[in-house]
């Protein structure tokens, strides 16, 4: 089951995971970031380079945040006409898409302890 990016990923967009992963399957919409369930490949290239450790494999993923990342790609965002879908082409030919889904978009970023 591919990888899935949850809520610690909220307002951190560093990127690191992104330039990580080998097949370009990392979307970034205006908060947080999304990986293509069609497009990755599980190799977990992402894993240790995610800065707040959002990623985590599907199976072990919150049941919220997993489906949340599928809609993310199968779902109508706001603003847009029609999905991205099942595989868009990948992250770097889209840009980012400047829209996020209904969860991303009410949930509050995760405090970090800055000390």
């Amino acid at each position: 089951m591919a990888y899935v990016i949850g809520a610690a990923c909220i307002e951190e967009l560093a990127g690191s995971c992104v330039d990580a992963c080998p097949v370009d399957c990392i979307y970034e919409g205006e908060r947080r970031r999304y990986i293509n369930p069609t497009e990755c490949i599980e190799c977990g290239a992402c894993l240790p380079a995610c800065p707040v450790h959002a990623i985590t494999n599907g199976q072990n993923a919150q049941p919220e945040w997993a489906a949340d990342n599928e809609q993310f790609f199968l779902g109508v965002l706001p603003g847009h006409s029609e999905p991205l879908g099942a595989s868009p082409g990948g992250a770097s030919l889209l840009g980012k898409i400047g829209t996020d889904t209904e969860l991303t978009a009410k949930t509050t970023a995760p405090q970090t302890n800055t000390d």
